[in-house]
């Protein structure tokens, strides 16, 4: 499905949605630095965590409203609200005022508007893209992510030092644009629900039925024994690739101090900036191409086989300190990475009803919350094991999280042949 072809909501969010990814990652990367150096290494690592608890809960609400109130308009919110945030960040962060703790409260804010986004923009693709083509169109807008990810960085290194406040005002504007864009060429796509209307018989219902009516939602969505599954198995490999900031550069810098690459020196801390180079360069480049050859075979086989080349990658990780087989070992962490982009996007849009879909996409990011929360868990556990004891038991985990995934496609097939069938295609 070419670009010329795709829906107008969606050539819209792509546009918009790149520039202010970029604008976001030229400054967000050195964020962590700033608080540290604000409120020193533990109290920004608990503030931090306070953070992503707020965005968790945001993520969930965002799932909820964005099926009740339409994708549109909760996409509409979050980009002024986010918008909003910037600002007040970039002027707490500017000649005129310098705070700390105002810039936190803001970048809480931003994190709290982009978490209510996330669930209405995954939705949105399923609403208007039809089944054969999500799984491609949810990796050209992965792609543009991780272009962002690459550039941005790259500016930010160059700007945020001396241009911090232009770089937030800039982030401000460009949402705010992003929210007139959305609602002035964008339509709403979320199925008709009466229930958004809150009301009741004409009468409008009381402010606490939403929350009523999303834990009875939610309740569904935990009741779906193939969802639970999905999610399982994500956070347990989910260890495996959120090692990429935890323990993969603490490894690589406590196993080399220098090391010759095509004659040049560099040491540990540049070495994983090369290979997280290489991640982010290899994503940019091959995430539409590998969508497209996955989709041609059965979800269940990508999913498992996915699972398993993590387990190699990681196990190759802990067993060497070469600079080559470093940059080996990533090239695989990358393809087992590229092989789920588009496919469990897809794959979610099909397993939940149609009325629910913000909500199933906001649970289903619980696989990278928790795995992200438990991850840091490594690095704890390889002062007492060692670090190639450790690497072999993310492997472990890659490896059991292949088995959940088989578990989980043996459940649907039970359902298909019970004749009760759920929205999901095992078959290429």
């Amino acid at each position: 499905m070419r670009i010329r072809d795709w829906d107008r909501n969606l050539k819209v969010r792509l546009f918009g949605e790149a520039m202010m990814n970029i604008t976001f990652w030229m400054f967000f990367p050195f964020l962590t630095i700033y608080f540290t150096e604000a409120f020193g290494k533990q109290m920004a690592g608990l503030l931090l965590i306070a953070s992503q608890i707020f965005a968790v809960f945001a993520n969930l609400m965002g799932g909820y409203c964005a099926d009740r109130f339409g994708r549109k308009t909760m996409m509409v919110l979050s980009s002024f609200g986010q918008g909003l945030a910037f600002l007040i960040f970039a002027f707490a962060s500017s000649p005129w005022l310098e705070s700390a703790a105002l810039g936190f409260v803001c970048f809480t804010l931003a994190s709290v508007f982009g978490s209510f986004y996330w669930p209405a923009s995954q939705a949105m693709v399923a609403d208007v893209v039809p089944e054969k083509d999500r799984s491609h169109v949810f990796a050209i807008f992965y792609t543009s992510i991780n272009i962002a990810v690459v550039i941005g960085p790259i500016l930010g290194s160059i700007f945020y030092v001396h241009y911090r406040f232009e770089l937030l005002l800039a982030s401000a504007i460009i949402c705010m644009v992003l929210g007139l864009m959305l609602a002035r060429m964008t339509r709403e796509t979320a199925p008709q629900n009466h229930e958004a209307k809150m009301v009741t018989k004409g009468q409008p219902k009381a402010w606490y039925h939403a929350l009523t009516d999303q834990f009875k939602d939610y309740k569904v969505i935990a009741q779906d024994r193939t969802f639970l599954l999905f999610i399982l198995a994500g956070v347990l490999v989910g260890q495996t690739f959120m090692q990429l900031d935890l323990l993969i550069p603490v490894y690589i810098k406590d196993s080399m101090e220098t090391a010759s690459l095509l004659n040049f020196t560099l040491t540990g801390e540049q070495i994983f900036g090369v290979i997280l180079s290489e991640n982010g360069l290899l994503v940019a480049l091959f995430t539409v191409v590998v969508t497209k050859w996955m989709t041609k075979y059965k979800e269940r086989n990508v999913f498992i086989l996915s699972s398993l080349i993590y387990a190699v990658s990681i196990f190759i990780f802990g067993q060497t300190a070469s600079v080559y087989m470093f940059i080996i070992s990533m090239a695989i962490f990358t393809f087992a990475e590229l092989m789920t982009v588009g496919i469990q996007q897809n794959f979610i849009s099909k397993l939940a009803p149609e009325n629910m879909r913000g909500q199933y996409f906001a649970a289903a990011s619980l696989r990278f919350t928790l795995a992200k929360t438990v991850a840091p868990v490594s690095i704890t556990f390889s002062l007492w094991a060692g670090y190639e004891i450790t690497f072999m038991g993310l492997a472990l985990l890659a490896a059991l999280s292949a088995v959940m995934y088989f578990v989980m496609f043996q459940q649907i097939d039970k359902q298909n042949s019970a004749k009760q069938p759920i929205p999901v295609n095992t078959e290429a």
